[in-house]
């Protein structure tokens, strides 16, 4: 009894000095650079990655909602290819709007679409994650797209 008496003051000293330690400032400081640390590493391999996959697979898109609920795809970026217009933003959402509406298989009308130089999100509910990688597949060839961001769920049936 008197030893686990002891261990459990030691571990509430512990945990108190844990508390204490983490709450101080320079504590919150390297936090703070951790997480800057692995943003940009995140951001460095998902270039990375995307590289070396630039084939859209239902498999992987179905995998990615599962884990994160988005999915992120980015187009390797050319030199000198800057959106300078400001009518450039509707243009590639009527585009993707028009591709979108002509490809079979497709609920166009439950996908919004929004630009913003060069960055397309998809957003809505489709009935598979094949629709998903088509209309993800779509907004990538179109011109002027950067980088696609999806938030496209798929409904329960």
């Amino acid at each position: 009894m008197k030893r686990l008496f002891i261990g459990f003051v030691m571990g509430i000293a512990a945990g108190a000095w844990a508390h204490w330690y983490l709450q101080q400032e320079h504590s919150k400081h390297k936090l703070l650079e951790a997480k800057d640390s692995v943003v940009s590493s995140a951001d460095r391999l998902s270039g990375t990655i995307q590289e070396k996959f630039s084939e859209i697979r239902t498999q992987d898109i179905k995998r990615e909602l599962e884990s994160s609920g988005i999915v992120v795809r980015e187009k390797a970026r050319q030199a000198g290819n800057a959106i300078s217009d400001a009518t450039a933003n509707a243009r590639i959402t009527a585009a993707i709007k028009a591709k979108l509406f002509a490809e079979p298989g497709v609920s166009a009308l439950s996908i919004n679409v929004d630009t913003n130089d060069g960055l397309v999100t998809l957003s809505g509910k489709v009935s598979s994650h094949e629709q998903i990688a088509k209309a993800i597949k779509i907004a990538m060839e179109t011109d002027g797209v950067t980088k696609v961001i999806s938030t496209l769920q798929v409904k329960s049936k």
